[in-house]
């Protein structure tokens, strides 16, 4: 697989992750991004043994675009450290269903996502495990801004700032406003399933994470990070 490389210095990379494959690898034993960059800096510097690099965010394996790593213990905390203070600014682009009814706008609500599951649920009534899931529900402020680029009423094409990183924000809070990215079968309604029908590309969604900025782990240099729009949508973008 190659994987094309925006940006590399001492402590940093910046990738480009394929839709369809996933950033971490996990028990399906599916190929990864993490791995596949492994590979090519093993190759690359000639180091055996296992290779260091830190995973500092994600993106959702349908969902294609840009990913930092950090090669060194001190590029992974840098960055790290970005994201909590939320230094670090991120920019998408989605195809959505239906058109927005603001040309721009801020969405802000609450979103709830399960933090653990009970441990030993085997053994509890369902009231029981009903009880603990219920505990474990964490209630947390998602918010973005998106912009309409152009649209044609039934596809919408959006440039979107997320102003936080909760669990698959964009894609709910997109649904949320009754315009789905098309694609998503998880969170579009059944009367959007004909439209999504037209996309048939199960292992990706019309998302993808086309810039970033961040700064270098040494020297504190601003870098921007910047990709097209996949080419998989031309044929929906050449209809507006």
């Amino acid at each position: 697989m190659n994987i094309k490389i925006l940006y590399e210095d001492n402590h940093i990379i910046g990738v480009v992750k394929p839709a369809g494959l996933l950033t971490q690898g996990d028990k399906s034993g599916e190929p990864s991004l993490i791995d596949e960059v492994k590979k090519y800096l093993k190759e690359k510097y000639k180091k055996p043994g296992n290779v260091f690099l830190g995973l500092v965010h994600r993106l959702d394996k349908p969902v294609s675009g840009i990913v930092l790593f950090g090669k060194t213990s001190k590029g992974a905390s840098r960055l790290s450290e970005q994201f909590r203070n939320h230094a670090i600014q991120k920019t998408y682009h989605a195809i959505v269903i239906g058109k927005p009814k603001e040309k721009r706008g801020v969405l802000k609500e609450k979103l709830n996502k399960i933090s653990f599951f009970a441990k030993g649920f085997a053994k509890k009534s369902d009231e029981e495990l009903l009880a603990e899931i219920k505990k474990s529900i964490k209630t947390r402020t998602a918010e973005l801004e998106y912009e309409i680029i152009k649209s044609n009423n039934k596809y919408s094409l959006l440039k979107i700032v997320p102003k936080t990183g909760r669990f698959h924000q964009i894609r709910i809070q997109m649904a949320n406003m009754g315009c789905p990215i098309l694609g998503d079968l998880k969170y579009s309604s059944p009367s959007s399933n004909r439209t999504i029908q037209e996309w048939r590309d199960h292992n990706s969604i019309a998302l993808c994470a086309t810039a970033i900025s961040f700064k270098s782990a040494t020297g504190n240099k601003n870098i921007d990070l910047e990709i097209p729009l996949p080419k998989e949508w031309d044929k929906f973008l050449q209809i507006f």
